[in-house]
């Protein structure tokens, strides 16, 4: 069993930052492979980035490729997600999540674990 919570969400003007945080409980964090999907109103759950149990390998979405960077420390059971150059379009709550396959999480697949999910508004 593994439980996800999400931090760091908000309001930011477009060209903006925000540092999405998901802290893990358990001591498995490391054997999961991990990412972060988002849902905005009216459209279906994607993903936008994953990353490998172990933080070798790093899936981007076309559309945050760039902009976003996914990384995990497993020392401290934490699922980071920095989010640069923000856009309206980006605006959606955001969930973490922990899956056993990475290549089911790259392609949107739904994961073992789910967050709660934050929300992340960028203002135009």
């Amino acid at each position: 069993q593994v439980q996800l919570v999400e931090s760091g969400g908000g309001l930011v003007q477009a060209g903006g930052s925000l540092r999405l945080s998901c802290a893990a409980s358990g001591r498995t964090f490391s054997t999961y492979n991990m990412g972060w999907f988002r849902q905005a109103p009216g459209k279906e759950r994607e993903i936008v980035a994953a990353i490998s149990s172990g933080g070798s390998i790093t899936y981007y979405a076309d559309s945050v490729k760039g902009r976003f960077t996914i990384s995990r420390d497993n020392a401290n059971n934490t699922l980071y997600l920095q989010m640069n150059s923000l856009k309206p379009e980006d605006t959606a709550v955001y969930y973490c999540a922990a899956g056993i396959s990475f290549s089911r999480l790259q392609v949107g697949s739904p994961p073992e674990y789910w967050g709660q999910g934050t929300q992340v508004t960028v203002s135009s």
